[in-house]
């Protein structure tokens, strides 16, 4: 009986030895499989930027009404409390903060040198009369965010609107989570 049990345990322990070495080992990648993982990033992104210049455009074809909906739609809650903050700053109507108070309140969330304080969402004009995506290239990548260098013209008023927009993917679709804008360029 005890040398039963003698040799139950050494094959016990013969057992788990094998299996120790099998999970150990592992399968070098191959160049197929390494562009194979690399191939979606890259669709991914290129989605996204179509994604982007799709929906910069169709937000300044909607009227005035549909353009806060809109802008709703393509833009994460975040962004858009913060834009619309933003844009309200010193206005005198309710709910209006400072741009002290407006600092404070997002700074840890985004960049508020960067808001466009006091200007609308994506171009810093009032008026346009047909906004296209002239340039919109990426700049970085990480995951499920994408940053574009942008660049949004209207040709009849030769106006042009440099800016900086992160995309996320999130549950399948993209929103824009931030943008950067700068002054406008007239020509």
């Amino acid at each position: 009986m005890k040398r039963t049990i003698v040799a139950s345990l050494f094959l016990i322990i013969a057992c788990k030895e094998e299996k120790k070495e099998k999970v150990t080992q592992i399968k070098p990648q191959t160049k197929e499989e390494v562009i194979q993982k690399t191939e979606p990033q890259i669709k991914e992104a290129e989605e996204a930027k179509r994604w982007l210049e799709k929906s910069i455009e169709d937000y300044f074809k909607a009227d005035l009404i549909a353009q806060e909906k809109m802008m709703q739609k393509i833009t994460t809650k975040d962004y858009f409390d913060y834009k619309t903050d933003a844009t309200n700053v010193d206005l005198d109507i309710d709910g209006s903060l400072t741009e002290k108070e407006f600092q404070e309140k997002w700074k840890a969330k985004f960049d508020t040198k960067e808001a466009g304080i006091g200007i609308g969402f994506l171009i810093a004009g009032q008026d346009w009369n047909e906004i296209k995506v002239t340039k919109c290239q990426l700049i970085s990548e990480k995951e499920n965010h994408f940053m574009f260098d942008a660049l949004l013209s209207d040709k009849e008023l030769k106006a042009e609107y440099p800016i900086k927009v992160k995309v996320i993917k999130e549950n399948d679709s993209f929103l824009i989570a931030d943008v950067w804008q700068k002054e406008a360029k007239f020509n």
